[in-house]
């Protein structure tokens, strides 16, 4: 069975969860991501969580919502979540339209998030290694 690209693609670094969004997503795949990303935290023990938004163009307020439910969800979990990528045009439609992050850390790109990561999250000594796995 072909199911086509990945349109999310979650990779384990360390203590940390990198999560790319590939292209924009419905709203039922968003929320699947969310119940995805979330359940990885647990079993990953993950401490930090990096979202990667470079690839999309848009950005509606359902997905703005969910990323927003992440941080806060991960937050519950233990983890800080860090979203990166956010081109010019979507940052200026969201301030334009009133949506935003909330408190969620954003940064440039990844290296930024990672920096920010390192210096704000305690490290699990025991997370080695890198997996990854994807939302077709």
């Amino acid at each position: 069975m072909d199911t086509g690209p990945a349109l999310v693609s979650i990779l384990r670094q360390g203590s940390y969860l990198i999560a790319s969004i590939h292209t924009a997503l419905d709203d039922s795949q968003m929320i699947r991501f969310q119940e995805d990303l979330i359940e990885q935290i647990g079993q990953r023990r993950s401490r930090g969580v990096i979202i990667d938004v470079a690839a999309l163009d848009v950005l509606d307020s359902f997905g703005s919502k969910t990323l927003r439910n992440i941080g806060e969800m991960a937050r519950l979990r233990g983890a800080t979540t860090v979203i990166v990528g956010i081109q010019p045009d979507v940052a200026f439609a969201m301030v334009s339209l009133g949506m935003g992050t909330g408190s969620l850390y954003t940064a440039l790109d990844l290296e930024e998030g990672l920096e920010y990561l390192d210096r704000n999250v305690r490290k699990d000594p025991g997370a080695v290694g890198t997996t990854s796995s994807s939302l077709s």
